[in-house]
């Protein structure tokens, strides 16, 4: 593994020659940043994936949605449709992408809308849709023609930006030196115990800027929901066996909240944001029916459960005891009402 990162570090430095161009052109403002009139808030990273975006946006969305009307642009990461398409209870994982159907399953009172173009984007919302106060760009850090009016940098404590590679030789998308225009950086996936001398170890490796606000996150996980409405509640003291299969791009954390709740944890691994073919599903199924014993359940995480809805799966998952688990974020240290604060002052008072 260390050999081939050494024989893609000469494409990472290309790379991020490339990078380094785009965002000095950005800096000296040869490349224009659109800055809009209503608030905008982007949450990003700087890695491919795996800090927990969805379900940080999910926790703005809690603490905004009764305050301020406000909209979800996203570019819907792997639908098949194209352009600026607002989400809604009809819309599909093919036409909007698993987060922006996660979204919309879950807050009927917030506008989600998908976009390549988040600018594009933004200015058709506030056309189609002037009660709109404000918007949250999820996964829009490097997307810098637009330019927001609090940035929220995500890091995975277990995979710090700081100890990470540019692509393809790491995971980074752009340079460290990007986190500088974070206002607020999140150190997320940390485990539910931590202490302060973890924290200030952490603080000594980023090494935030004056401005820069530090938080740290942890998941919080909630009661399995059936995907099928008609099966009863979950009680994993009757669980022996369970199957997780999760398309996400670090099930870790979850694989071990689940060992402490079954005797045996068998996980089936697919890339993050896989589509699901039958062929999947009927795999999965086997490796389901060949544990033998009856005390058994097949989990799978809420992202994945959007990807599921297609008729044809479904069927194929009829008859089976099958959850998702969602999950919630909270904050150590007492941080939460800072956090919030940050948030809401940057909104403002006006409530819908």
């Amino acid at each position: 593994m260390i050999l081939l990162k050494i024989l893609l570090l000469p494409f990472s430095l290309i790379y991020g020659l490339i990078i380094r161009v785009r965002n000095y052109l950005f800096d000296i403002r040869l490349l224009k940043s659109v800055e809009f009139k209503l608030p905008v808030i982007c949450v990003g990273n700087l890695s491919a994936g795996g800090t927990g975006k969805t379900p940080h946006v999910e926790y703005l969305i809690r603490l905004l949605q009764n305050r301020t009307k406000i909209a979800v642009v996203s570019r819907g990461y792997l639908r098949k449709s194209r352009g600026f398409v607002i989400a809604d209870a009809n819309s599909t994982v093919a036409k909007v992408g698993d987060e922006p159907m996660q979204y919309i399953n879950k807050f009927k009172n917030v506008l989600v809308a998908v976009d390549e173009d988040r600018c594009h984007g933004i200015r058709k919302l506030m056309a189609e849709q002037p009660e709109m106060q404000a918007v949250i760009l999820d996964d829009a850090y490097q997307h810098r023609y637009v330019k927001p009016g609090l940035t929220i940098l995500l890091t995975d404590f277990h995979s710090l930006y700081t100890n990470d590679y540019l692509l393809p030789a790491g995971r980074l998308r752009e340079s460290r030196k990007g986190a500088k225009r974070a206002d607020i950086i999140i150190v997320t996936k940390t485990d539910p115990v931590f202490s302060p001398l973890s924290k200030r170890a952490v603080l000594d490796k980023i090494k935030p800027l004056p401005h820069q606000k530090v938080f740290f996150s942890f998941v919080t996980y909630g009661f399995p929901v059936p995907l099928f409405p008609d099966f009863p509640a979950l009680q994993y003291n009757l669980i022996n066996t369970i199957v997780l299969f999760a398309g996400i791009a670090n099930p870790y954390p979850l694989e071990q909240y689940l060992k402490r709740l079954c005797s045996e944890l068998i996980p089936i691994h697919f890339k993050d944001h896989h589509q699901f073919s039958e062929k999947d599903i009927t795999d999965v199924k086997t490796t389901f029916n060949n544990q033998f014993t009856k005390r058994k359940v097949l989990i799978t995480t809420e992202k994945d459960a959007m990807r599921l809805q297609e008729p044809a799966l479904l069927e194929l998952l009829k008859g089976i005891p099958i959850y998702y688990i969602p999950i919630e974020i909270s904050f150590h240290f007492r941080e939460k009402e800072k956090f919030d604060k940050l948030v809401t002052d940057f909104i403002g008072s006006e409530t819908v």
